[in-house]
């Protein structure tokens, strides 16, 4: 899978399966891929790209160091500013190594966490990860297990699917297959843990969304099941909670979905690919307490998307980018394929999920009607002209495109 390149673009490349996260109003675009002539073309990892959400506007950011090789199916996570890469499929195979940049530096520069304490989790991809006091919690995925280390599992935490035979370092790999494993990584001590869970756990899975509320890690999907189910671990006991939840509430089941977290009790669900394999264009709400799902009317339903990010933004906005807007399977009666035309995307597009402040439908009025004001704008606080400069130039934009 060679990398794609191209001569200093002014927006990001469009791609799937790619990592983001907000920070300071700022969503963080890295990784990714796309299909070109058939084949997966893995994205630079050398750069990283910064959209300010109040202007709209793009920044590329070049990142040194121990780069990343080419990676697809790997799980990223922010840490206090600091973007944490973790397995993955490599051109050498499944991978479990980890990468770090501190995003707060001047100079962007990758390290490989080495020297690391405790077990090393084995080599997958297509996982998730929660972030909670100092510490990466990943959760599931599909990769490859020793014979030792499968004999030493539970038949209930690995699902076996096939056995080969395969060299990844110095050790000899036999077991391909999906887990439901919980391990955790301190980034304070650089130690490696694998607590014990009580509780009903998910059956193993991969190609699921997580999303974190308060101390609770949520997990749904990625599992051939006819509705989308939901589980809970509590990270503070290390207990699962499975929710109950008749068949005819929940939504499609489906897979390489986004789930986020927008208000202390509610999570946000869209797009995904159905267990009917198509691309999605619904959004769902699912309120912890109550259990109860809700399918909630928005302004995208032109935009159907899989393997996409959908992160919080300010005021309860979900911001969401990338992915695909077809993803098709191509079946037949040897093999399962995907279609070589993906549609990948490179548009940002945002839900509401509760009302704006007056201070932001201000704001967002004076930024769509300068005209106006005129030169009354001249008279505001520079910090507070600055923000409404931002709001003018997104607004700007987004009438061009519309015209365009």
């Amino acid at each position: 899978m060679d990398a794609a390149r191209t001569d200093a673009p002014a927006t990001p490349l469009k791609r799937s399966n790619h990592t983001a996260f907000t920070h300071n109003n700022t969503l963080h675009v890295w990784g990714g891929y796309q299909v070109v002539e058939g084949q997966d073309v893995m994205l630079p990892h050398d750069e990283i790209w910064l959209h300010d959400l109040a202007s709209g506007t793009w920044e590329r950011r070049e990142i040194t160091g121990d780069i990343p090789p080419d990676l697809s199916g790997f799980c990223g996570a922010n840490m206090n500013g600091t973007l944490y890469i973790f397995g993955g499929w490599d051109p050498a195979g499944y991978s479990n190594q980890m990468y770090s940049v501190d995003l707060s530096e001047q100079r962007f520069s990758w390290k490989r966490v080495t020297d690391t304490k405790g077990s090393t989790p084995s080599p997958r991809y297509k996982h998730s990860c929660w972030t909670h006091r100092n510490r990466l919690i990943y959760f599931g995925g599909y990769g490859c297990k020793t014979i030792r280390e499968v004999r030493d599992t539970s038949s209930s935490s690995f699902v076996l699917d096939e056995i080969s035979w395969t060299t990844i370092g110095d050790a000899l790999f036999r077991c391909w297959g999906w887990n439901n494993e919980v391990n955790v990584f301190d980034t304070h001590t650089a130690t490696w843990s694998m607590p014990e869970t009580e509780g009903p756990a998910p059956v193993p899975r991969s190609c699921h969304a997580s999303a974190l509320l308060g101390s609770k890690g949520y997990i749904t999907g990625g599992m051939e099941l006819a509705e989308l189910d939901v589980s809970c671990l509590d990270l503070d006991t290390w207990t699962w909670t499975k929710f109950d939840i008749p068949p005819s509430c929940a939504p499609l089941g489906r897979s390489m979905h986004t789930m986020t977290s927008v208000l202390h009790n509610a999570l946000f669900v869209y797009g995904g690919l159905g267990i009917d394999e198509n691309t999605l264009n619904d959004a769902w709400q699912f309120d912890t307490q109550t259990r109860e799902w809700t399918k909630l009317k928005h302004p995208h339903e032109d935009k159907p998307r899989v393997c996409h990010t959908a992160c919080l933004g300010s005021d309860g906005d979900v911001v969401v980018f990338g992915g695909s807007s077809n993803l098709r399977i191509l079946r037949d009666s040897v093999a399962v394929l995907r279609a070589p035309s993906q549609n990948h995307c490179s548009d940002v597009f945002i839900f509401q999920t509760q009302p704006y402040s007056l201070f932001r439908l201000c704001e967002d009025f004076i930024g769509g009607n300068p005209e106006l004001f005129k030169k009354l704008l001249d008279y505001l606080p520079s910090k507070l002209q600055r923000k409404i400069n931002k709001r003018v130039a997104y607004f700007s934009a987004a009438k061009l495109s519309v015209t365009a």
